[in-house]
């Protein structure tokens, strides 16, 4: 655990706690240990607060309702997953045989929700002021340094991208749902003239349609 936490800059007095986070339910299935899930879930309501209670600071001429949607930009999956990526965080990661297999390392739900995790264990470990440490160095940036209101909505920039062209259509389609009701996770798939282009996760349905849309996104770049 020392070279996770060189990478999160946090030098863990439980080592426990960081084991836990990076331990993925399909591992701790086949090894009957305790999954990360239940830190991922302290680790998102830890991260919302601390982000809404920085934009509340920094952001006093915003409407609540645009607050809400800085905040939902600055913490989605996307934005987790970059970080967890930056940080080399699959590297850390203790999967099961098939999640290991199908390029569960990679994915970008599995890595979002480490992060969250993480985030929890840090909170547990070392307190508040910790996790909050870790937030605005890693999470929080482009608030601070004025991008955040330039943050892209992926789904408008996926419209603005399709519309160039006469005759295209977009929809979007409920494809997976799972977790218990306090975890729920959503699977959408953006279509394109109705073949599949993009598809993201969420714990929201509108966030999952923004993850599908960015990944729609980036394939349409790339192309």
């Amino acid at each position: 655990m020392s070279e996770l936490g060189k990478k999160l800059q946090y030098d863990f007095q439980n080592a426990q706690l960081a084991l836990t986070a990076v331990t993925h339910s399909s591992y701790a299935n086949e090894h009957r240990c305790e999954s990360n899930e239940r830190l991922e879930f302290l680790g998102d309501s830890v991260l919302g607060m601390v982000t809404a209670a920085h934009l509340y600071a920094l952001t006093p001429e915003i409407a609540e309702g645009r607050m809400t949607k800085l905040r939902s930009e600055l913490v989605c999956e996307q934005a987790l997953h970059a970080v967890a990526d930056r940080l080399e965080l699959g590297q850390e990661l203790r999967l099961g045989r098939g999640e290991e297999s199908s390029g569960g390392r990679r994915r970008p739900s599995i890595m979002a929700d480490c992060v969250e995790a993480l985030i929890a264990a840090i909170y547990l470990d070392g307190g508040l002021a910790a996790a909050e440490e870790f937030i605005c160095r890693e999470i929080l940036p482009a608030l601070y340094n004025g991008e955040a209101s330039r943050l892209t909505d992926c789904k408008t920039a996926l419209q603005e991208l399709v519309q160039r062209r006469p005759g295209q259509a977009l929809s979007y389609e409920l494809t997976g749902e799972s977790g218990p009701d306090h975890m729920k996770r959503f699977t959408m798939t953006v279509l394109l003239n109705g073949s599949a282009i993009g598809e993201g996760t969420g714990r929201t349905k509108k966030e999952a349609e923004q993850n599908a849309a960015a990944e729609a996104l980036k394939r349409l770049s790339a192309k």
